[in-house]
């Protein structure tokens, strides 16, 4: 079997019947979902100790500072020497909370993470599941997410977390409306919600530049919704550690608290994922017409390495709003979203919509 690093289709494919050959069918598959959980457990832990390090590193740009430099070369090792003192630290269990809910509060924050990046597509066959109807998968198994977070604060019986937690719940369910609108502009772009055939689709160009203004207002509104969503500053009204120590996380330690800090920066790189698939061609490379020569040598670069480039530009663009900005007032937060992102949106998918109607995109 030739190992392509172009296309992982084949490469699944070995795995399959080599598996098949010496298992029922029923084993297989089962092997087969233990390999993908084990694979996906460890890119959780890696990338996550990555963006708290690079968070750091940018954080530390922003104010003229040098950030982590002592653990380790320039300080590589200093999140995993966090993560291992959080493994260690006793966890304080509430007198008065409610036992299960605080105990379940951050794994449902965890698994919605988890669920909603088992469809994203990393590369050229691979990825776990192409469901026809993706997007709408991501935005449904995303918003489950908040659950957890409206648990943890009531369950906490403090009254802080309690604030933290309706501050987030009314933020992420106003913003998911803008989230998911500017996602609609783009279905309605593509004419699917598969990503595989929007990421196909951008073969010949990326939906950022085929799809004309409208595409690029859906961009920009995705990028300030989804980072309100993730609870990312200057929208970290429910963590606001000035007004509410912790938010709604305050009473956790731990492991427990681990799990929350993770899944923030697991959802940034979550939605800075599915823009650049939906919006900068996911694993396609950046082509010119007519630059044939162009063309080929963007071409053999391998795919998951354009993914990757993308999402992280994108990821940096999020660590740069918030170390920029002040924080907003929950006012604020919510009027942007009410009366202005909204609107806007509406506007941007009838505008969108004519466009398709017409054939003016490229």
């Amino acid at each position: 079997m030739t190992f392509n690093i172009y296309d992982f289709t084949s490469f699944n494919r070995w795995i399959d019947e080599g598996l098949n050959s010496f298992m029922s069918p029923t084993w297989a598959l089962i092997t087969e979902m233990a390999i993908i959980g084990i694979v996906f457990l460890l890119f959780y832990a890696v990338v996550g100790l990555f963006l708290v390090y690079a968070e750091r590193k940018v954080c530390a740009f922003m104010q003229n500072r040098v950030g982590p430099n002592r653990v380790g070369p320039y300080g590589i090792f200093q999140t995993i020497a966090d993560f291992i003192k959080l493994l260690m630290k006793e966890l304080v269990y509430i007198k008065d909370s409610d036992k299960l809910l605080f105990n379940l509060a951050p794994f449902i924050v965890i698994i919605a993470s988890f669920m909603a990046l088992s469809a994203v597509p990393f590369a050229k066959g691979l990825h776990a599941i192409d469901f026809d109807i993706g997007i709408l998968y991501v935005i449904a198994v995303s918003s489950l997410g908040v659950v957890g977070i409206l648990l943890a604060g009531w369950s906490s019986n403090n009254k802080y977390s309690l604030i933290g937690a309706m501050r987030s719940g009314a933020q992420i369910v106003s913003y998911e409306l803008s989230v998911g609108l500017s996602l609609l502009t783009i279905i309605v772009l593509a004419g699917t919600m598969q990503f595989s055939e929007i990421v196909e689709m951008q073969r010949n160009g990326w939906f950022i530049f085929k799809g004309h203004i409208p595409a690029i207002i859906a961009f920009i509104v995705f990028l300030v919704a989804s980072t309100a969503e993730t609870n990312r500053g200057p929208f970290d009204l429910a963590e606001a550690e000035s007004e509410l120590t912790a938010g709604f996380h305050t009473e956790y330690s731990g492991i427990k608290f681990a799990f929350f800090f993770l899944a923030e920066y697991m959802n940034m790189f979550l939605v800075a994922s599915i823009a650049a698939t939906v919006f900068w061609g996911g694993w396609m490379p950046f082509h010119v017409s007519g630059w044939a020569g162009f063309n080929t040598i963007m071409d053999y670069i391998p795919p998951f390495i354009w993914y990757i480039g993308k999402t992280a530009f994108i990821i940096w663009l999020m660590m740069l709003f918030k170390w920029t900005f002040p924080r907003l007032r929950i006012d604020q937060l919510l009027t942007l979203e009410w009366k202005y992102l909204l609107p806007i949106n509406l506007v941007n998918i009838l505008f969108m919509a004519f466009l398709v109607l017409m054939h003016w995109h490229f």
